[in-house]
């Protein structure tokens, strides 16, 4: 039986001072072999994200099917006002889980990140400036890598194939992006990666890398207008695929800022991570509302990432293309 009126049919949810949110999934099912520094990597994540993080960022954690003590951890968090969200589900794999996140709010940016991700003073300005110096940008990444112009950015290259916008710039921080690469235990480089990279120049003088990771980026909420409710794979697979195609199939951009603003940390809890140094950044952003993004029209996906993108695949014409965006020949044939 139902008496009376419920005094909150009808009502609109009412604006809130948030525009930036931040979704974290966390799978720590136990305590030992690989994840036995898992929790102490998540708790220096958490620490370094809330205090390197401007008052108006929501944080989201969704817990992916974790131990009773991780769990109990972000229950607390949550509770003492450290954290906004914390979302308990069975193991659902780490893509449903941050889709879980998603949904249910509207703030303009949302960054998705791992759980072992080293937030760095300035990254979320540092975000918003790319995001501002560039409205063509859909995702803004924060750690730069290794010839990522070469996965899901053709409509970048596309579009701006004839501007000097686009050219090989020098590495702002190789020994930064040397560090990423090795954190996920790749082996050595090759050495003219960590020199030059494809980058973009605003009017303003802003600089950006071309690509980004899906590690840790910040998406244009518009994006997730039409969302995808489920992917089969607990990780891998082709589930992240479907973060990483966000940006082309509505014609946004994929860019990264060109100093570094995070670090990998891996499942290894190592005492660099405790010299890394945290500030209370003062910078709030003006106030800015979700924007609508069409999707990409059919004609262009298959111009920009059917046919350019297989024009590329062939080595002569990728060598020319690196020549005509500055490289010189020795260096075009080694990148």
């Amino acid at each position: 039986m139902r008496i009376g009126y419920n005094p909150h049919k009808d009502q609109l949810i009412p604006e809130d001072a948030f525009t930036h949110q931040v979704v974290i999934p966390v799978h720590i099912p136990q305590q030992d072999g690989y994840f036995q520094d898992s929790l102490k990597v998540l708790q220096r994540c958490l620490d370094s994200l809330i205090a390197n993080s401007h008052s108006a960022t929501f944080i989201t954690v969704v817990n992916n099917g974790s131990d009773a003590i991780t769990s109990q951890y972000l229950t607390d968090l949550a509770q003492q006002g450290n954290i906004h969200e914390v979302i308990h589900t069975a193991a659902i794999g780490k893509v449903n889980a941050l889709l879980k996140g998603l949904v249910g709010h509207r703030h303009a940016w949302v960054t998705l990140s791992d759980s072992d991700v080293l937030f760095l003073p300035g990254w979320q300005q540092a975000t918003e400036e790319v995001f501002t110096a560039f409205p063509q940008a859909g995702v803004v990444g924060i750690v730069p890598q290794y010839r990522m112009f070469l996965n899901h950015c053709s409509n970048v290259l596309f579009d701006l194939f004839g501007s000097n916008r686009l050219r090989f710039i020098p590495v702002q921080d190789p020994v930064s992006m040397e560090k990423f690469h090795q954190s996920i235990g790749w082996g050595p480089s090759n050495p003219t990666h960590g020199q030059f990279t494809l980058g973009l120049e605003s009017t303003n003088g802003c600089k950006a890398y071309v690509g980004s990771g899906h590690f840790v980026a910040t998406y244009k909420r518009a994006l997730f207008q039409s969302i995808q409710s489920f992917t089969e794979y607990k990780m891998g697979g082709n589930s992240e695929t479907y973060l990483d195609e966000l940006a082309w199939r509505k014609n946004t951009w994929r860019l990264t800022t060109c100093a570094n603003y995070a670090y990998h940390m891996g499942n290894v809890y190592e005492s660099w991570m405790d010299e890394v140094k945290f500030n209370q950044p003062q910078s709030i952003p003006s106030s800015i509302s979700a924007e609508f993004i069409a999707n990409a029209s059919p004609f262009s996906l298959f111009i920009k990432q059917k046919v350019f993108k297989s024009v590329l695949k062939n080595r002569q014409l990728k060598l020319l293309f690196y020549r005509f965006k500055g490289l010189s020949k020795g260096q075009a044939s080694h990148y």
